[in-house]
């Protein structure tokens, strides 16, 4: 069985930083894409990063480029996105996610953790 498991959010001031963890487990997401999306209350889910578990490629959305990154260790079967000068609109539930290609939709993505939720206090 195929498992997401995303760990590290919390509540932190803005400034902060954060490193969120996936863990993967169940099967091999080499030939992969994971990815981080975000959905704060209202809101849609947003695409926040991606990352080829292959090459290492990777790929950040505007709004937070400079301020997040992600990354991944294959010997930990563990994606991370590693997040610095947290704002308070980064306030929602971060997911984890894997499909087959790179793409900034949500409906690209077959496989999904749980989220783990970041509150960002002003």
């Amino acid at each position: 069985q195929v498992q997401l498991v995303e760990t590290g959010g919390g509540l932190v001031q803005a400034g902060d930083s954060l490193r969120l963890s996936c863990a993967v487990s169940g099967r091999t997401f080499s030939a992969y894409t994971m990815a981080w999306f975000r959905q704060a209350p209202g809101k849609e889910r947003e695409f926040v990063a991606a990352i080829r578990w292959s090459s290492g490629a990777t790929s950040h959305a505007d709004r937070i480029k400079g301020r997040f990154a992600i990354s991944r260790d294959n010997a930990k079967n563990t994606v991370y996105l590693q997040m610095n000068s947290l704002k308070p609109e980064d306030t929602a539930v971060y997911y984890c996610a894997a499909g087959e290609i790179m793409a900034s939709s949500s409906r690209w993505y077959n496989y999904w953790g749980q989220g783990t939720q970041v509150t960002v206090s002003s």
